[in-house]
């Protein structure tokens, strides 16, 4: 299995999807590291999401998911 080298910001992911990142905030909180979602902390402990590509595809589903009539 090959190293994960990169990771996306749930910003650039809304930017990428042309969805909202709110919307995307709430719907990636089901998520698990396995799923390619993981938690960057920067300065001042101030924390984001962020996605491998494995994990953008994962959210896609979700958010297709979500939209589905009931």
């Amino acid at each position: 299995m090959a190293a994960i080298g990169f990771f996306f910001t749930i910003g650039r992911v809304a930017e990428m999807l042309g969805e909202n990142e709110d919307l995307l905030h709430e719907i990636s909180g089901a998520m698990e590291p396995e799923d390619g979602h993981v938690w960057v902390i920067g300065i001042g402990d101030e924390e984001t999401p962020a996605f491998t590509l494995d994990g953008i595809e994962n959210l896609k589903q979700l958010v297709a998911m979500r939209r589905e009539p009931e």
